[in-house]
C-alpha cells in the first residue's frame, strides 16, 4: 500500500488491484474511524476524507496501515438490487460475435449471476459492476457514441454498468432499463452504492 496526501483533508491509498481495494474498503467499514467523513473506493485506489478538526493525515495513515483486510467476507453486505432489463441493445449482436455465444446465452449469463458494485464514477449514479462470467469480458467500442440514452445497460472489459443519464460513452450496449439510477429526492440519491449486490432480470 502506498499512501499519499490528497489536499489537506484526505489520504489516498494506492493498492495492487481492485480486489485489494474492495477488501480494505470492507474492513474499514467495520472499523471505528474517528474523524473520517467518507471512504471512496476506485479501481486501484481508496480515498479517505477526514475532518481536520477531529483527526489528521498521520492518524488516518496509521489506521490504514494497521487495518487487516479479511478477504471477501469483510466486504460490505447490502440487500440485492434488482434491475429489470429489456435486452435489445444495439451492440448485443456485436457482443455475441465477440464472445462467440448466441445472443440468448449472453442474456442468460448476464442475468444468471449476482454482480457487485465495485465503485462508482464517470457520472453521478454510475456503478462499475464486477463478478460477471469471464465469457462476457468484451472490449469497449472502437467508436464511442456521442450520446448514450439514459438507462442503457452495457459491458466493457470485466465491468457491467447502467448509464444514469444521457451522456457520451463507449461501452457495448446490450439492453435498457427504466430503473432510476440517480434521484436527488432519494436517500442516498444513488441506487447503486459500493458493495451493493445487483441482479439483472430479463423482462423481454
Amino acid at each position: 500500500m502506498r499512501l499519499l496526501p490528497c489536499g489537506d483533508a484526505a489520504v489516498l491509498a494506492e493498492l495492487d488491484d481492485l480486489d485489494a481495494v474492495l477488501d480494505l474498503y470492507g474492513a474499514l467499514l467495520d472499523t471505528a474511524l474517528s474523524g473520517v467523513v467518507d471512504v471512496v473506493p476506485a479501481a486501484r485506489t481508496l480515498l479517505v476524507r477526514f475532518d481536520p478538526s477531529k483527526t489528521d493525515a498521520g492518524a488516518v495513515a496509521r489506521t490504514l496501515r494497521s487495518t487487516r483486510p479479511r478477504g471477501g467476507s469483510s466486504r460490505p453486505k447490502h440487500a440485492p438490487v434488482e434491475i429489470p432489463v429489456r435486452y435489445d441493445g444495439d451492440d448485443l449482436p456485436d457482443v455475441a460475435r465477440l464472445t462467440g455465444l448466441p445472443e440468448a446465452e449472453v442474456v442468460d449469463l448476464h442475468t444468471s449471476i449476482e454482480w457487485t458494485v465495485a465503485f462508482v464514477g464517470f457520472a453521478p449514479g454510475f456503478g462499475y459492476l464486477v463478478g460477471g462470467d469471464e465469457r462476457l469480458h468484451v472490449p469497449r467500442r472502437d467508436d464511442p457514441r456521442t450520446r448514450v440514452p439514459t438507462g442503457s445497460v452495457g459491458l466493457a472489459g470485466p465491468f457491467s454498468g447502467v448509464y444514469p443519464r444521457d451522456s457520451p460513452g463507449g461501452w457495448q450496449l446490450i439492453g435498457r432499463t427504466d430503473a432510476v439510477l440517480w434521484d436527488l429526492d432519494r436517500d442516498p440519491p444513488a441506487l447503486l452504492v459500493p458493495g451493493a449486490r445487483v441482479r439483472f432480470r430479463d423482462v423481454g
